[in-house]
């Protein structure tokens, strides 16, 4: 025994020499890399085995610490270390742990900040009276209403945003002791002294307000809703008084009608008889009860009272009525105050022994845990659900904030406000859908959570630049995002917490305008304003090729996207498109220590007016260099063809382009600002413009541009989806298609491309199509053949086939213009499309059953939801199935993370407090956006005319020639019956006069007055004057001296 209790005691000076040991060895590995980068950088180092990279440093930090470090720590360190050569960072950041500069304030205090003090909302309208304190504070979150009651009986009913509905000044000299509200008849409960008040808050103009029961025996001090839905017709209310009794009442809408006494009927509520009612009670109390609520998560009630024997009660609503025994807690000196947290199933109580006691519901001998701070009794407890916080507050007017997981406290402040004899009946609620905590006193003080105030007021900034770009690496769960200044930013999608940042990534003062992730998530392309390409290893943010740059660099070499072809460890290929149209393929092997181009698309294709499509003559030996597409020349002279007034030029200012990559077609689109699309397809050797014949130039300009592939859903799961990189073949480029995420690098990627032209180098394309071939591509565009989708400046979204036919055109529906639409994207399912405007709008689309069928008119394109994601122009935007999110970016700088079914806003990468994609209860929303997300109904676009019935009128002409002649019926003395069926024959619908109208334009009558239509009646209809004005008349032009008629009026008006 003694030598295991010495092995024991010497484990903790092992561990200890074993990590001063791995620890020495981890700086001499830092000191080596750093040695080795700065050889490299003055171009001293020669390569050899021992070479230090990112793997090599993640495999040995690793095996040194194990699993005390984390994947992003290592990143980060790596990229610290790399970056800055003159600055050492601390070993504690391998862990994780970082120091706070002097003077600033670090995160985690600010995180400390539950609630935000100093943006308190104060109420200071008429909800109490003269030297009034309030009683009770109701929320309720069905109807959005919250309730208050003051002493002197002023009851307050609010609506959204704490504005007054209506209220009401009970004339009763009792002073009112509690408030709750009754759901199922829609009325407010109040109790007093020795009454209790229902108010019908509804009614206006009605000769009375509500009803109220009286007399009771004792004097009533709290009172709560029995919360169960089983029934419409009536509620249950629990009442405690001064004798230790709780009261079970149970009130239907008949016993309004029912159980009236015989009192004045000019009263200002209509008095009950409380002895026509069965209340049960029973005394579980030797003391007041101080506090009664309704758990319906624990389907118990809850009172507590001073005593301390019988100081806190929990059991069901039966026991008022059977007298069995219930399950009493005891706490020394009482409870004053109790709460229930239903995630951590937690009853907290607290009273004049100034401890706050965790208890299990069901265990009522022993408390789980105690949180000790309060210097004074405590008098209210509520609970804030989300975030497991329990908000006590003593009659000392302090504040304490308890984290219920930790048992540890987070905040405390004090209110300065009214007097100690108000304190007493502090009354609190938190209001958990908004993040809020109200409390009253003379005043209604309203606190905000910090995160809710980060959210809804604090702009969301990630960037402090506008964003160019925003990338999603499906293998580490990772975003990308880079802005206008150069900044490359890594983050966790899950947590929203940043990994690492590249700065000046393609120099000082360059602007990087795009970039791709190939598909296995280890490399990353970047494209800059000079033109300059680079790749790096995206996990350790190294850069492992470039682009020389050209001679002449201005703005036509202005990357404005690039695409991934092919990525591994022996040769890099993207396709990009430039500032002046040209789209080009730029490789780089192993063999290279630069990237270099090796494939160019032709710029100006001339196409005939009447069939815009041109034939090409495709070069297969050009596939030796690069075996992605062929060169390509044209069979006509453009410089022969400028002049011919049947021919049209292709334009050059290209805005977007896409890659796709399927069995049997290889295609290029790319989208015009004249809204020309030119699809350039590989198969049959021809490009063919796309544009719709009927529509002018102006504002059909193309902003975006994807190609859309249906699979099958159980052939879509790739390795992609899991967190380990998997490498895969040419197959899984298909599959790439459609992903929402790397929709720059899409099908075109492949690691092994052995699809080869047989065609003759100078062959046209009439000579070499194979019927065979064109039999199998045929069959292949049948049915789930791929479609293009557009985005135009026009707002509007086009769908086209690779043969050239429009096939659909969608319109956003939205109460607002949305703008121009500038981006495209779709799940990796391809049965969600999504697209974002320039004014910062989301669409989102539905086109599984389209895409099934496109040629059955039956399956359409539903749009499903909108809503307003920033408020400024979308620069890019994407889909995550698995956490099924919606992640945009924007030119105001912010990259926002949303619900994708619901448009539920969680946050933005950058902010303090980390993710939580699980929770949608609190509805929040950013500063810069007013408007919630809209659920899309098919019926709310597309509205039927509905006809409009005139009432019926009594054609009288036709009543008395029904009426002229006795009938048979009415002779055998059924007169009634038939009068009544005439009657009815008579009606008929009234007949409108017609009114001719035309536009009369008055100058003088203004620019709105002038152009209201004039009606001009066929026979105008004389207006006569009242015997009482015409009597006027006649005695004032009767006597001289007196005014006209006109002035006569006005006296007698003055007169009344």
């Amino acid at each position: 025994m003694s030598e295991k209790k010495g092995d024991k005691e010497g484990c903790p000076a092992l561990e200890l020499i074993d990590f001063k040991n791995a620890l020495e060895q981890f700086q001499n590995l830092v000191e080596k890399m750093i040695i080795q980068k700065t050889k490299e950088s003055s171009d001293l180092y020669t390569k050899d085995d021992d070479e230090r990279d990112y793997g090599k440093f993640y495999t040995t930090t690793r095996t040194l610490f194990g699993s005390a470090v984390k994947d992003q720590d290592i990143q980060a360190f790596f990229r610290k270390v790399m970056s800055n050569l003159d600055v050492r960072p601390e070993w504690l950041e391998i862990f994780g742990c970082f120091r706070r500069a002097n003077g600033g304030v670090s995160s985690a205090s600010k995180e400390s900040m539950v609630l935000l003090v100093s943006e308190k909302q104060q109420i200071t309208h008429s909800v109490v009276k003269r030297k009034d304190v309030i009683k009770g504070i109701v929320k309720v979150p069905l109807l959005h209403l919250t309730v208050t009651a003051s002493q002197k009986g002023v009851l307050t009913v609010f609506r959204k945003q704490m504005k007054v509905l209506t209220t009401i000044n009970i004339e009763d000299t009792a002073w009112i002791t509690g408030c709750d509200f009754l759901p199922n008849l829609n009325y407010v409960v109040a109790v007093t002294e020795s009454t209790i008040i229902l108010w019908d808050y509804k009614s206006k103009e009605s000769k009375s307000d509500g009803f109220v029961i009286k007399p009771m025996k004792n004097c009533l001090l709290c009172v709560c809703t029995v919360t169960v839905a089983d029934n419409l017709a009536k509620d249950t209310i629990l009442m405690g008084d001064d004798k230790g009794y709780v009261y079970l009442l149970t009130i239907t809408s008949d016993d309004f009608i029912m159980k009236q006494s015989k009192a004045e009927k000019e009263a200002q509520f209509k008095v009950l008889d409380s002895e026509s009612f069965d209340i049960p009670k029973r005394k579980l109390h030797d003391d007041w009860v101080g506090k009664i609520k309704y758990f319906s998560d624990l389907k118990r009630f809850g009172s507590c009272s001073t005593d301390s024997t019988n100081s806190f009660v929990l059991d069901d609503i039966k026991r008022l009525e059977d007298h069995l025994p219930v399950k009493e807690f005891s706490v020394p000196k009482g409870v004053n105050a109790f709460t229930y947290c239903g995630k951590a199933k937690v009853i907290v109580t607290g009273g004049n022994d100034r401890i706050l006691r965790l208890w299990n519901p069901v265990v009522n001998f022993s408390p789980m845990g105690k949180l000790l701070g309060h210097k004074h009794s405590i008098v209210e407890i509520v609970t804030n659900e989300k975030d497991q916080h329990v908000i006590s507050l003593s009659c000392a007017k302090v504040f304490r904030v308890w984290d219920i997981q930790t048992l540890s406290p987070l905040q405390v402040f004090y209110e300065d406000h009214g007097t100690p004899e108000e304190i007493n009946s502090f009354p609190m609620v938190f209001d958990n859908d908004h993040g809020l905590l109200l409390t009253g006193s003379d005043v209604i003080d309203i606190y905000p959570l910090a995160n809710v105030i980060q959210d809804s007021k604090e702009l969301p900034q990630t960037h402090e630049k506008s964003l160019n770009v925003l990338l999603y690496n499906r293998a580490f769960h990772q975003i990308l995002s880079i802005c206008t200044e150069s900044i490359l930013k890594v983050w966790d999608l899950e947590t929203g917490s940043q990994i690492y940042q590249i700065e000046d990534a393609h120099g000082l003062n360059i602007e990087v305008t795009c970039a791709a992730i190939e598909r296995n998530g280890v490399y990353l392309a970047t494209g800059a304003c000079d033109g300059s390409v680079k790749i790096w290893e995206f996990e350790s943010g190294q850069e492992v090729k470039a682009l020389p740059l050209a001679q002449h660099n201005n703005d036509e070499h202005r990357m404005l996207k690039i695409v991934y072809l092919k990525a591994d460890e022996g040769q890099h290929a993207v396709i990009v498109l430039e500032q002046r149209g040209k789209i080009k393929i730029i490789q780089g092997d192993s063999t290279q220590t630069d990237l270099y181009v090796t494939w160019v698309l032709p710029e100006i294709v001339p196409f005939p007016r009447r069939n815009p499509v041109v034939y090409l003559s495709l070069k297969p030996a050009s596939l030796k260099t690069q075996d992605f597409f062929p060169e390509i020349r044209l069979l006509c002279n453009t410089s022969c063809m400028k002049n011919d007034t049947e021919t049209f030029l292709s334009s050059v200012d290209i805005r977007c382009f896409d890659v796709l990559k399927v069995e049997g077609g290889r295609l290029i689109a790319t989208g015009s600002a004249n809204g020309e699309i030119n699809l350039w397809d590989f198969e049959s050797a021809s490009v063919k413009c796309l544009h719709k014949t009927t529509e002018d130039n102006q504002g059909s300009g193309v902003n975006a541009i994807l190609f859309l592939v249906h699979r099958i859903s159980s052939s879509r799961k790739r390795s992609s989806l899991s967190p380990t990189p998997v490498r895969s073949d040419a197959s899984a480029i298909a599959e790439q298609k459609g992903s929402s995420s790397d929709q720059h690098e899409k099908n075109a990627e492949s690691d092994e491309i052995n699809t080869e032209i047989k065609t003759e180098e100078t062959t046209s394309c009439k000579d070499t199509q194979n019927p065979k071939m064109n039999e199998q591509l045929l069959k292949a565009r049948a049915g789930l053949s791929p479609l293009l989708a557009s985005a135009h400046e026009s707002s509007c979204i086009r769908l086209w086939s690779i043969q050239g036919n429009l096939m659909k055109e969608l319109l956003p529906f939205s109460g607002r213009p949305s703008g121009p639409l500038t981006v495209l994207c779709t799940d990796i399912f391809t049965k969600i499309l999504l697209t974002g405007s320039k004014e910062g709008y989301i669409f989102r689309w539905n086109m599984a059953s389209f895409l099934e069928d496109s040629r059955n008119k039956k399956n359409e394109i539903k749009e499903e939801l909108c809503w307003r994601a920033h408020a400024t122009e979308v620069v890019d935007l994407f889909i995550e199935e698995e956490k099924n999110v919606v992640v945009t970016a924007s030119i105001d700088s912010s990259v926002r993370v949303w619900h994708a079914r619901i448009g539920y806003y969680f946050g933005y990468f950058g902010q303090a407090r980390k993710f939580e994609l699980t929770d949608t209860s609190r509805l929040i929303l950013p500063s810069d956006v007013n408007d919630f997300s809209a659920i899309i109904k098919e019926e709310s676009k597309h509205t039927e005319k509905k006809e409009v019935l005139y009432p019926l009128v009594l054609d009288r002409d036709k009543l008395k020639s029904l009426t002229g002649s006795p009938s048979d019926l009415e002779k055998a003395g059924h007169e009634e019956a038939v009068h009544g069926f005439k009657f009815f024959r008579a009606l008929a619908p009234e007949k409108l006069q017609h009114l001719e109208t035309f536009e009369f334009v008055s100058k003088e009558a203004g620019a709105v007055f002038g152009l209201l239509p004039i009606y001009e009646l066929e026979h105008p209809i004389e207006v006569s004057m009242p015997n009482s004005l015409q009597r006027i008349k006649a005695e004032k032009t009767g006597h001289k001296g007196r005014e006209k008629y006109p002035d006569s009026i006005e006296d007698l008006s003055q007169d009344k």
